[in-house]
C-alpha cells in the first residue's frame, strides 16, 4: 500500500521537482527533511555539525480510520491515501509560534505571514527548495518592534507571540516534557492562547490529532471536497459531534482527523 506525506505545516515548501522540503529544529540542531516522492521516503539530513538523534517521524494507516457507515463517502476517500507519514514537530516553540501565526487569517494568509516572519527573523539555511528559515526564537521576538512586525504582515500576531515567548523562556523546557492533554492546560494559562490555539499546537508538537480541534476550518473544509455527496453540519458544535460519533475511539478520531488533513494538503488550498 502507498505511503502519503501530510504537508499541512506551513514550513513545507517545494523543490523546483515538486517533491516537499522542511527544515526543522531537534534538539537545538537543525534538520532538513525532504520526501523523495518515487521511494515514498522521508529523508532525514542534519544541518548542523552537533545535530544527533533524528527528529520522529510518525506513521499512521488506513487501518485504523473507523468504520461508522454513515461517513462512508468519505472514508472511502480517505483510505486511498494508504500509510500517512508526518515529520512530527520536533520543535515545540515552533509549534506555538506557527499557530499563533495562524490565528484569524486564510491558510494562504498563514502560509505568507508565516514565511515572511521566519524569514526576516529566523536562522535561514540553503535547501533544495531555496533558502528555508526556522522559527525566531524566543528572546529575539522580545526585541522585535511593532513597526518590525507590521513590516512581515504579523502584526496582529505581536501581542500574542511576546506572551509566548516569555512564558516559553519561563516554562518551555517543562512543556515538551507534557502530554497533549497537560500541554493545552498549560499553554491556555498563556495571554492571547486560547483552546483552538493551545490544541492546534500541541497536536503539531505530540502528533497525537485526536486533541486537534475538529471543529477547525481546515477539517470541515477537506471533508466536504472529499465527500461532496455527504450531507455534514454546518454548524462547529455539530460537526465537531458527528466526528466523535464516528470516531469513538481515540485512535480513530486521530486517524479520521490526519487522513482528513493529508487529503487536503494534497488537493490544494481552501480559503
Amino acid at each position: 500500500m502507498s505511503t502519503t506525506i501530510i504537508t499541512e505545516h506551513p514550513g513545507w515548501h517545494e523543490t523546483p521537482g515538486g517533491e516537499p522540503v522542511r527544515v526543522v529544529e531537534h534538539q537545538g540542531a537543525a534538520w532538513l527533511a525532504h520526501w523523495e516522492r518515487e521511494r515514498e521516503h522521508l529523508l532525514l539530513r542534519p544541518l548542523d555539525a552537533d545535530a544527533d538523534e533524528q527528529p520522529p517521524v510518525a506513521y499512521t494507516s488506513a487501518v485504523d480510520l473507523p468504520t461508522a457507515a454513515e461517513g462512508a463517502l468519505l472514508l472511502d476517500e480517505l483510505v486511498s491515501l494508504g500509510t500517512v507519514a508526518r515529520l512530527t514537530n520536533p520543535s515545540l516553540w515552533d509549534a506555538i509560534t506557527t499557530a499563533l501565526l495562524r490565528q484569524v487569517v486564510t491558510a494562504t494568509q498563514a502560509r505568507k505571514r508565516h514565511h515572511a516572519y521566519y524569514t526576516a527573523y529566523g536562522r535561514t539555511f540553503d535547501t533544495p527548495a531555496g533558502p528555508l528559515p526556522v522559527a525566531p526564537v524566543p528572546a529575539l521576538v522580545l526585541q522585535i518592534s511593532d513597526d518590525g512586525f507590521a513590516e512581515v504582515g504579523a502584526k496582529f500576531s505581536r501581542k500574542g507571540l511576546r506572551a509566548a515567548a516569555r512564558a516559553y523562556l519561563d516554562r518551555g523546557d517543562h512543556w515538551a516534557t507534557l502530554d497533549a492533554e497537560s500541554l493545552i492546560k498549560e499553554l491556555v494559562e498563556v495571554p492571547y492562547i486560547g483552546p483552538w490555539t493551545a490544541a492546534a499546537a500541541a497536536a503539531d508538537f505530540t502528533g497525537d490529532h485526536s486533541v486537534y480541534p475538529h471543529a477547525d476550518l481546515a477539517v470541515r473544509t477537506w471533508a466536504r471536497r472529499a465527500a461532496p455527496g455527504l450531507t455534514l453540519p454546518s454548524a462547529e458544535r455539530e460537526f465537531e459531534a458527528l466526528w466523535h460519533q464516528w470516531a469513538p475511539a481515540r485512535s480513530q478520531l486521530h486517524a479520521l482527523t490526519l487522513f482528513t488533513l493529508t487529503w487536503g494538503a494534497h488537493a490544494g488550498t481552501y480559503s
